[in-house]
């Protein structure tokens, strides 16, 4: 069975901009601010934050509980891992997401300057320096039959776009304009040309874009 590279409910705004400027520790998406993108997953039932009972279902719900179905692997590029640049100053640096990160698989953090790889929980990080082709063929050695999911940023998945290595992308589209920021595409029908694309609107008001190879 083929193993596919799929970007899952990664997040743009209507300008088509995934993460803002100047990044910082305390702004992982820069002066774009994560709850205008993300509020419809936040919403849902199955967001695996949620501290309270409720929660919406349907279509959202239904994405955001299908994040993980089938993934034995990811890849990240090293801004979407941590804030830093350069070479490591900060080996305590661990992550985001502290002690218990939410991708349960082996992670493969694209960066030019590696690391030894870091264990956490069911977690492992490996940092790697190669082209995104030996990247995936690692990660789909890792994932042990299942699908490797790409999880950004955005620059990230423009090098494995160009590479023409991405088999499906699920974009929601948030109902915001940033302006400024570091962007996926100008307008979807950029990927026309090797994608279908069908587009489901929700009751959120994000725009569940849907592609796949042809």
């Amino acid at each position: 069975m083929e193993q596919l590279l799929r970007v899952m409910n990664f997040n743009v705004s209507r300008d088509g901009i995934g993460a803002g400027e100047h990044q910082t520790l305390e702004s992982p998406f820069g002066h774009a601010h994560p709850e205008r993108l993300f509020a419809w997953a936040g919403a849902t039932a199955s967001w695996p934050m949620r501290t309270d009972p409720g929660g919406s279902r349907g279509l959202d719900d239904y994405f955001t509980r299908d994040f993980a179905h089938n993934i034995g692997a990811e890849i990240m590029g090293r801004n979407k891992f941590g804030p830093q640049r350069g070479p490591w100053l900060d080996h305590d640096w661990l992550g985001w997401w502290g002690e218990e990160p939410p991708f349960h698989t082996p992670v493969f953090v694209m960066t030019h300057h590696i690391r030894p790889a870091i264990t956490l929980s069911d977690t492992t990080f490996h940092f790697v320096d190669d082209d995104p082709g030996t990247v995936l063929e690692r990660a789909r050695k890792a994932a042990r039959g299942k699908d490797v999911r790409l999880g950004g940023g955005v620059s990230t998945i423009r090098q494995f776009l160009d590479a023409d290595l991405v088999d499906t992308l699920h974009v929601a589209v948030a109902p915001v304009e940033l302006g400024s920021g570091i962007r996926l595409w100008k307008t979807p029908d950029e990927l026309l040309d090797r994608f279908h694309l069908e587009i489901v609107p929700s009751a959120s008001g994000v725009a569940h874009h849907l592609f796949w190879r042809k």
